[in-house]
């Protein structure tokens, strides 16, 4: 509806497409393209990178929104806790592969970039140190709604981080993260039933899911966030989150972990 160019990239194609058929079928005027990416696979996130930049396209937004919830513990491909890899890990080496094209197109459009980070509320219950830099993949001590919280802290953390090094730049772009609400949807897989007995006795709170994308477009989108940046959102409103997710120090250790992890990843 904005005339915005939209990019999905998904893990699951037919899906994908199947969203893509949706939007044409309510404006056939929408430019809407889907691409591969598995953000589990480190080596997945950079040939997409490869593939997206070879379009030759602009990037203003990027919006990083995939993510796996309360899952049994496992490992990725890539020998990585499944909900750090998914959550965190993909999402921070996609953003770096991309942020050179942003800010060649926030100078080239003198249009400000914005990069979202989904979020959540459970960011507020991670293990009792936030980020187990040491026991990412300890499977003895894993707590699958703990591991999540850790995963939703760390998008906070990366959000914040970013948003500082692009303010040294002077970098024409913000970054900000969000929480979306409780919405019924495939994240719930793994917990459903749990969900569903949740929201009989909180139905109030709940959302569809336009109302759930509705604090990510307006972060996205609205003028009226040109420069905001750092900052966490709820219900289209700023929020302040929680202690740990504003530790500056915390950020910059879960920077440094997260560059050598991926960069071991390749490695191997």
């Amino acid at each position: 509806m904005r005339n915005v160019h939209v990019v999905i990239a998904a893990r699951n194609m037919e899906a994908a497409d199947e969203a893509k058929q949706r939007i044409l079928k309510d404006n056939n005027a929408a430019r809407v393209d889907i691409e591969k990416l598995d953000l589990s696979s480190i080596r997945s996130v950079k040939a997409f990178a490869d593939n997206f930049k070879a379009l030759n396209l602009p990037l203003n937004i990027l919006i990083n929104n995939a993510g796996i919830m309360f899952c049994p513990f496992q490992l990725s491909g890539d020998g990585i806790e499944m909900q750090f890899a998914t959550n965190h890990l993909g999402h921070f080496y996609l953003t770096n592969l991309l942020l050179d094209k942003m800010k060649e197109t926030a100078k080239a459009s003198g249009i400000q970039g914005r990069i979202v980070n989904l979020s959540s509320v459970a960011h507020l219950c991670p293990y009792k140190e936030g980020i187990r830099f040491h026991k990412i993949n300890n499977k003895r001590s894993y707590q699958d709604k703990l591991a999540y919280g850790q995963s939703k802290l760390a998008n906070i953390l990366h959000a914040n981080e970013l948003s500082r090094r692009l303010q040294e730049e002077e970098a024409n772009i913000n970054v900000n993260s969000v929480h979306p609400g409780l919405i019924m949807t495939n994240l719930m897989r793994h917990s459903a039933l749990l969900m569903r007995i949740l929201r009989a006795f909180t139905c109030f709170l709940w959302k569809n899911v336009p109302q759930g994308a509705a604090t990510t477009c307006y972060v996205a989108l609205h003028p009226r966030l040109k420069g905001v940046t750092g900052k966490y959102f709820h219900d289209c409103n700023e929020y302040k989150p929680s202690k740990l997710a504003r530790d500056e120090a915390l950020a910059r250790n879960l920077w440094d972990f997260s560059n050598n992890l991926v960069n071991a990843t390749l490695k191997t």
